[in-house]
């Protein structure tokens, strides 16, 4: 199995991005493709698919002029053509056959243009290879056009036989007309009739209305009555002559139609399979269009695909929550996301609805995406790689048909997962341990992760768990994440940073909300101090990117900055100072207890270089600026 669990792509809302899809289909034959669109692990394939989206995603954006009008679905009509040799096609048919294969002819021509100054090569070469083993069908087309006219009738001149059927039957209607005024002027003259009496149509006749007691008067056919009885509808004797010759070349008209539709329906007969090709052709430009028309409207791209397992995005948007947010005039948050082969595992902590799983979620929707052939939304240079099987274990996880728990169903996961994955995997798993008491709970989950790295395999795995955090730090392949929590305004970032652990701020959203300060001193105590500093450490580094991500706006917004010399903050001595392009420290060595400014947490140098220091705060390990941290002793 590639993909699990069997329900992935409803978790993801992929089944949202087909209706989508669709809804830029111009045709049942495109529509199919999207049916039967399928997650691929071959990579010349996907790249394949990719490179056809963009093309078409170049050809609307540059506006040229490819046939979009008459992708119509004769599949059916050509099956049953092939496969019953007493079926042939209507009159509406073999136009709509005409108009669909010169589409396809017209489409065929333009994939084959090439560069003006590039003489030998086309202008979207991965989409003119799909043309490579089309045929084109202009006999058919002459055909079909030269006994239809653009009414869909068939032309007087599609036979000899049919022109001389119709100029007599235009004779014929004439005598009839004649014969019908010479017996309606008779029996007015006889007063069988009153003046005003005009010829009536009934089932192809023309018939006189005449009053019972006098339908003996007229000399004809008594054709229908009126339900009362009091009128006879009588078809004259002179017409009746003059009616079945009419009848006669009606009938002849007819035979030769049908002779002619055979006629035509035998000169494709043999074409069929061609034909069908063609046809399923023109559905899958059908279905690249749309591809390329949704690619459009989430600002989705072809980023580097490479044939490695590797996941390297700038600003990736969740392309569903972005439409939706769009419609309130809000953007989705992007998030810039790194899974490598030096840091294959990423493990993201943080606030609760901080968008630790709409990040998953969004890393599960848009590899499946590009896997699926589809273009995603993230920044020009955004590089990405191809897994053989991605595993997702994210919420809906008790079984009521089973009596499963939410942890039960999540430990049937992981048992998978373990059996199954290997160094081209991607495991998503949400809330990783979770659903259980913490400590077995954290220490299953810790055991699944060293198997999970030890087997090489990717994944982005969200917790609340201190142990997986700091199994992350001292863990080559492992690193940790935060998603970024705006402590002044209450209020979560919804942005990922990658290389320190996340606080899930739980004492701090509990203050901001009002929750009694005895009930979160209890709490504090029962936790412990240690706690309680560890947990302010990853809030000090939470904050800590946040001033610097506000900084780097600044910057952005104010070039000038730039130019100009670094300035200590107003009130902050100045602890290290700049000479010939020379840091000196402010005098810490190796082996140094310190202390955060601002924290009681207690940690120890481990590395040193001229602006920045590598201290251990009991198990985690992180790098820190000289200018940040004060001795402990």
């Amino acid at each position: 199995m590639n993909i699990y669990p069997v329900n992935f792509e409803n978790k993801i809302d992929f089944d949202t991005v087909r209706e989508y899809i669709k809804e830029k289909c111009l045709s049942p034959l495109g529509i199919d493709k999207v049916d039967a669109m399928r997650f691929s692990t071959d990579f010349e394939t996907i790249e394949q698919w990719l490179t056809q989206t963009h093309e078409f995603l170049q050809i609307i954006s540059n506006k040229e002029s490819i046939p979009k009008e008459n992708f119509i679905d004769l599949r059916d009509t050509l099956e049953r053509a092939e496969s019953d040799n007493t079926f042939w096609l209507s009159e509406k048919e073999i136009p709509q056959l005409a108009d669909s294969l010169d589409t396809t002819a017209r489409i065929v021509e333009f994939l084959n243009n090439e560069f003006t100054n590039q003489p030998g090569r086309a202008k979207y070469p991965e989409l003119k290879r799909l043309t490579d083993q089309i045929r084109t069908f202009p006999v058919i087309i002459a055909r079909a056009n030269s006994i239809l006219d653009k009414c869909g009738q068939i032309k007087d001149n599609a036979s000899k036989l049919l022109f001389n059927i119709r100029k007599n039957k235009i004779e014929a209607e004439k005598e009839v007309s004649k014969a019908m005024a010479v017996a309606l002027r008779t029996a007015q003259a006889q007063g069988v009739i009153g003046r005003d009496v005009q010829a009536d149509m009934r089932g192809g006749h023309y018939l006189i209305p005449v009053a019972a007691s006098n339908k003996r008067k007229i000399k004809g056919v008594v054709r229908d009555s009126s339900g009362s009885g009091k009128t006879f509808f009588i078809e004259p004797e002179v017409v009746v002559e003059a009616s079945a010759r009419l009848r006669e070349l009606q009938n002849d008209e007819r035979k030769e139609i049908a002779r002619i539709l055979v006629e035509f329906t035998n000169l494709i007969r043999p074409e069929v399979s061609d034909l069908l090709k063609s046809y399923d052709f023109l559905g899958t430009i059908d279905f690249i269009q749309a591809k390329a028309s949704f690619a459009l409207r989430i600002n989705a791209l072809k980023p580097v695909f490479e044939n490695k397992q590797n996941i390297e995005w700038n600003k990736a948007i969740h392309p569903l929550l972005d439409i939706a947010l769009r419609l309130q005039n809000q953007n989705a948050h992007p998030l810039d996301i790194q899974l490598t082969q030096e840091n294959r595992i990423l493990i993201i902590s943080g606030v609760n609805a901080g968008g630790k799983s709409l990040c998953l979620k969004t890393i599960a929707l848009l590899q499946y995406m590009l896997q699926c052939g589809l273009l995603i939304p993230v920044e020009t240079g955004s590089k990405a790689g191809i897994f053989h099987r991605v595993f997702m274990d994210i919420g809906d996880g008790q079984s009521m048909e089973n009596s499963l728990s939410t942890y039960t169903s999540h430990l049937t996961s992981m048992k998978f997962f373990v059996e199954n994955n290997d160094e081209k995997t991607l495991l998503l798993i949400d809330e990783f341990g979770g659903g259980t008491e913490p400590q077995i709970g954290g220490a299953i989950a810790e055991t699944l992760l060293e198997r999970f790295n030890n087997k090489g395999s990717f994944g982005l795995i969200t917790t609340h768990f201190q142990n997986l955090k700091h199994f992350a730090y001292k863990t080559p392949g492992i690193v940790n994440g935060a998603m970024l929590y705006d402590t002044e305004n209450n209020r979560p970032m919804y942005k990922l940073s990658i290389g320190n652990p996340g606080s899930s701020f739980a004492i701090e959203v509990a203050r901001r909300i009002g929750l009694e300060e005895s009930i979160i001193a209890g709490a504090s105590s029962k936790i412990g101090e240690e706690f309680i500093n560890m947990d302010n450490f990853l809030q000090s580094i939470a904050k800590d990117k946040l001033y610097w991500e506000n900084k780097r706006k600044e910057i952005i917004h104010e070039p000038s900055v730039r130019q100009k010399e670094p300035q200590v903050a107003k009130g902050q001595p100045q602890e290290s100072r700049s000479v010939s392009n020379v840091v000196i420290s402010p005098g810490f060595i190796v082996g140094d207890k310190v202390t955060l400014k601002g924290q009681t947490t207690v940690g120890s140098i481990l590395k040193l270089s001229a602006t920045q220091a590598t201290v251990a705060f009991g198990a985690f390990k992180t790098k820190v600026k000289l200018s940040k941290l004060n001795s402990a002793t």
